[in-house]
């Protein structure tokens, strides 16, 4: 049941504002009613939508007469006081829509969240589908799953007697068990799901704790949205048959609504949390409409592909982040291009690490996940964070098996070097100087002076050790010294010239 508090939040990334609340938000909002002047019969409904009404007092008055809870109105907030004393007295909410907004558009989004119904599964969505799913056992006089196409129990009837083992294991996992979808695939019902609208029985398997079963594809036009499974010793006659068959197309329209508002809150959350990672001078107002509490945030880049395709996989991360309302998830999600970024909430990276895990714990086993988690920020430094993020997932690709996600505050120095080389390659780096000398002098004579020096300064002039490290006497150390002197200016003395040596060497030299 979507609350005035969500129908709020939601609108207000289309461009509408609250404008007084004399009630409390977290009112349900059951049904809507849009103000049509040629209708006779008394209005009632939670949301009004005073479409053509003169005014915003004329709009509270229609909707204080439809007991409603909320009033749209056309206009640009503040509205006029009467209108605001009026809906106070009234106790009626007023959300403005601005002028530039269609109707048509703020009616969508309305109908679309007021009429959802329960929660699914995922926690997404307009459906009653528990309830269908009661009427149609209570009509078929046996237990019924619905599924989507993954074998994913999207609701079940509350009867349950006589359930099988594969259906107590199907509704306790929350998807078929997979001896079960073996068994399906072998005798060809996922074959037939794909191209028939026709019922289906399924023979009893006992060995596998499957009593028989009838199954039918829910279909949108061509696409299929998922499947009906009817637990029953023997086919269906007619009759029932055709209820099953008739109830495909009512759970199909359902699955569209759900799909419908799913998409819906995906693009208004991802819209925010855009606003947040390029920067936006009204960060607090966008961390409230996201639910997100005040403080310090991680900002995670999580890239998913299944070997050379990239797409399906991502698309499937991205769901499962954003999978839940609010108030079940942690963090807020967006996609951008081949990239999940997600602002998570606290400082400790540990639960940042677990949330990616969680993430591909939830994917499909052949789906390669790698992730970069930004150091903790401020909500004014989360365009910062975003880059920290995506160069810890570009670590990826020179320091291979380093798990999932590569942190920001472990491999900071990593990030650095890999800044440095990009400015290299854009030509920044210096041609000459001692290090391109040593180089060439190596490169022409064979010589060993560019893995001595690098020796010798990581050692910060240990001589002993730089020795072990190079499998050489000591004294082959001071040998080669004095001779990358007669090639070059050296200056060891001079701290600042080394420190110019170290970052030129680590930029120029191949990862390890």
């Amino acid at each position: 049941m979507v609350t005035l508090d969500r129908l709020v939040n939601v609108l207000g990334g289309y461009g509408v504002r609250l404008c007084c609340c004399p009630v409390s938000r977290d009112v349900s909002l059951r049904d809507v009613v849009v103000h049509d002047p040629a209708e006779s019969r008394e209005l009632r409904g939670d949301v009004f939508l005073a479409v053509g009404a003169d005014s915003a007092g004329a709009a509270v008055g229609l909707a204080a007469a439809a007991r409603a809870s909320v009033v749209l109105v056309r206009g640009a907030a503040p509205l006029e006081p009467e209108a605001i004393a009026a809906a106070e007295a009234s106790g009626v909410a007023v959300l403005a829509v601005e002028p530039e907004v269609s109707w048509g558009a703020i009616a969508g989004v309305v109908y679309g969240l007021v009429l959802e119904g329960r929660e699914t599964e995922s926690g997404r969505g307009p459906t009653d589908l528990f309830a269908l799913a009661d009427s149609l056992a209570d009509a078929l006089g046996s237990t019924v799953t619905i599924e989507d196409q993954l074998s994913r129990v999207l609701a079940y009837s509350s009867l349950q007697h006589g359930a099988d083992q594969v259906r107590l294991e199907t509704i306790l996992g929350r998807r078929v068990p997979e001896r079960a979808r073996g068994l399906f695939e072998r005798r060809g019902v996922f074959a037939h799901l794909a191209e028939s609208d026709e019922p289906l029985f399924v023979e009893a398997a006992p060995e596998h704790g499957l009593t028989g079963r009838m199954v039918v594809a829910v279909r949108a036009g061509r696409e299929s949205l998922g499947s009906i499974w009817v637990e029953c010793e023997h086919p269906l006659d007619d009759a029932r048959r055709a209820v099953l068959r008739d109830s495909s197309r009512t759970v199909g329209l359902h699955l569209l609504r759900s799909r419908a508002s799913a998409d819906l809150e995906r693009q208004v959350e991802s819209d925010l949390v855009i606003r947040l990672l390029e920067g936006t001078p009204d960060a607090a107002s966008v961390l409230s409409r996201l639910g997100l509490p005040p403080g310090r945030f991680r900002v995670i880049a999580l890239q998913a592909h299944i070997a050379e395709e990239r797409h399906a996989a991502l698309l499937l991360a991205f769901e499962r982040a954003t999978t839940g309302f609010g108030w079940s998830r942690p963090g807020r999600s967006t996609l951008f291009s081949n990239t999940v970024y997600t602002v998570l909430p606290g400082e400790d990276v540990t639960a940042a690490r677990k949330w990616v895990g969680a993430i591909g714990a939830a994917l499909p086993a052949q789906v390669t996940v790698v992730a970069g988690i930004s150091a903790a920020a401020a909500v004014a430094e989360l365009p910062a964070g975003r880059q920290e993020a995506d160069e810890c997932v570009a670590l990826h690709d020179v320091r291979p098996g380093t798990g999932a996600a590569i942190a920001y505050d472990e491999s900071w120095d990593d990030i650095l070097v890999l800044r440095l080389r990009a400015a290299a390659a854009a030509g920044r780096a210096p041609a000459r100087g001692p290090i391109s000398d040593l180089a060439r002098h190596d490169a022409a004579h064979g010589t060993s002076y560019l893995p001595t020096l690098r020796a010798w300064l990581e050692t910060q002039g240990d001589l002993a050790q730089a020795a072990e490290r190079l499998g050489v006497h000591p004294n082959t150390i001071r040998y080669r010294l004095r001779k990358m002197d007669e090639v070059t200016t050296l200056q060891l003395d001079v701290p600042a010239k080394r420190l110019a040596m170290i970052i030129e060497l680590a930029v120029s030299d191949p990862p390890d």
